[in-house]
């Protein structure tokens, strides 16, 4: 916690949550505000990195100019001190990965409402030229039945791709080969995500698929060489739920729904009145 206290007089750090490659992740309070925030900064041994100050100041302004219900906020982004950092809201809850792994499975209602949330997010972006790339279950939060994405570190426009930006089992075959991304690639993410809120697997990390005598997690993309294992293969997820989770997951961003399409269905398998429904009714 003693990285922190370059920060200032205004920030003071209760708690280290999470230490990734490159970012550490604190609990903090905020004099200023007067309440606890989480403050998001470069580690140590790579504050010298132009890159990754660049790659976090850059998420914490994109973060400032949206504003969605389902979309973590972002306070302030400070470049110019001894430690650069970006401030978000606290938020309660657990990430989707923790729930999954802690609290069991998500029924297909729950997951089709939080799928919803989510993809609503999601589509807000593409409204704003800018995809994810980074769909998956610990880059949502989730509390009482209310989703969040928390982590925008991978957005961009549209276009080509750095191959294999993303994450092993929840990035697209296009973002896999460094082929054009789009919106066809987000709804790859969105349709991992549910496949292991259901399942408690990604779609390519099944423990007992073999592919010429490899396991999928010794192979650098799986998904570049088959398919998902169909669902109702790996859980009892309904049909309906089925369909949507697989027609996401096909190879070709061409032959996969679109995002609107997608959540048309969510909203009948999330049991929406046709009233309440805002993408399609069946």
């Amino acid at each position: 916690m003693s990285a922190l206290t370059d920060l200032g007089p205004g920030y003071r750090p209760l708690e280290l949550l999470s230490r990734g490659n490159d970012f550490d992740v604190y609990d903090a309070w905020s004099e200023r505000r007067g309440c606890r925030v989480i403050v998001k900064t470069v580690r140590d041994e790579l504050l010298g990195d132009p890159g990754k100050v660049a790659l976090l100041i850059r998420e914490g302004r994109l973060l400032m100019r949206l504003d969605h219900p389902h979309i973590v906020r972002c306070y302030e982004a400070e470049e110019d001190g001894p430690r650069p950092f970006i401030v978000l809201e606290t938020l309660g809850g657990q990430t989707l990965a923790h729930m999954i792994r802690v609290d069991g499975l998500l029924e297909d209602e729950e997951a089709a409402h939080l799928g919803l949330q989510i993809g609503a997010a999601v589509r807000y972006l593409h409204s704003h030229d800018l995809l994810h790339l980074d769909l998956k279950p610990s880059n949502a939060i989730a509390e009482n039945g209310r989703a969040r994405l928390i982590d925008l570190g991978l957005a961009e426009p549209p276009g080509p791709v750095r191959a294999g930006r993303g994450t092993w089992c929840y990035l697209a075959p296009e973002q896999a080969r460094g082929e054009t991304v789009g919106p066809a690639s987000d709804v790859w993410g969105l349709g991992a995500t549910l496949y292991e809120a259901v399942s408690g697997w990604p779609p390519f990390d099944d423990p007992e698929r073999e592919v010429d005598g490899a396991m999928d997690e010794d192979i650098e993309f799986p998904q570049l060489v088959r398919t998902a294992r169909p669902i109702r293969e790996v859980c009892a997820t309904g049909p309906r739920l089925a369909a949507v989770i697989m027609a996401c997951l096909r190879p070709s961003p061409a032959e996969r729904p679109s995002m609107e399409q997608v959540l048309a269905e969510l909203e009948v398998i999330a049991g929406q009145p046709d009233a309440e429904r805002r993408f399609g009714s069946r």
